[in-house]
């Protein structure tokens, strides 16, 4: 015995079938990578600490100005930790530095924004 042939079901009117492959733009990106990530660190486990709240901070206030980050940061830090410090806040870059030891760390934020915070040698 064969089966009664029956159309296929079709989908409500107004609708596809089609898969909707999920938007995502740059916002989206940045909004699911919003912490710091630390690519390396010899500081102390406080000072990276306060080190990273200070990057994140000064990143998240200036997230259209790198400048105005860097120099927020190393002003902090400065006072917190006594000077000189200086600091790189940007994306695409690379470095090869003299620094006091135990007084250096490399963070990402953002997704791609790379921030170097370091003691410089005096």
């Amino acid at each position: 015995m064969t089966e009664p042939e029956t159309a296929p079901a079709q989908p409500p009117e107004g609708t596809t079938t089609e898969p909707v492959a999920p938007q995502t733009d740059e916002g989206d990106f940045r909004r699911q990578h919003n912490y710091a990530l630390v690519k390396y660190s010899d500081m102390n486990e406080d000072m990276l600490t306060e080190a990273m709240e200070i990057s994140v901070t000064a990143c998240e206030k200036f997230s259209s100005n790198n400048e105005n980050a860097a120099k927020m940061i190393k002003e902090s830090m400065d006072k917190k930790f006594g000077p000189p410090w200086c600091v790189v806040v940007g994306e695409g870059f690379s470095f090869d530095i003299s620094y006091t030891m135990k007084h250096i760390t490399y963070i990402f934020f953002g997704g791609s924004l790379g921030i170097c915070v370091w003691k410089c040698t005096t």
